[in-house]
């Protein structure tokens, strides 16, 4: 336990942020599976999913949460994979 005061303060700063990006990296992988399940199931709602999926990955990348890199390539392999099964 920290006993300076902005030791303090950085501690409380670094829980929510530890907070805030593990939610957001949660969502990011919800978003994914239910994107590769529905392109799986040749369903409807795939486009709109994997335009949800990727704008998430934008954001995450923006904020720091993933690294661009990361980004494109989850990004590269999930249209690849909807652009194979929904034609």
């Amino acid at each position: 336990m920290p006993n300076i005061d902005s030791a303090k303060k950085e501690l409380r700063k670094s829980v929510k942020r530890n907070a805030r990006n593990s939610n957001i990296e949660k969502n990011l992988k919800d978003l994914v599976k239910k994107s590769r399940k529905a392109i799986e199931a040749k369903d409807g709602q795939a486009k709109d999913l994997v335009a949800k999926t990727m704008k998430a990955f934008d954001k995450a990348a923006q904020k720091g949460i993933i690294k661009k890199n990361t980004r494109d390539r989850k990004k590269s392999r999930l249209q690849k994979s909807l652009n194979q099964k929904i034609k």
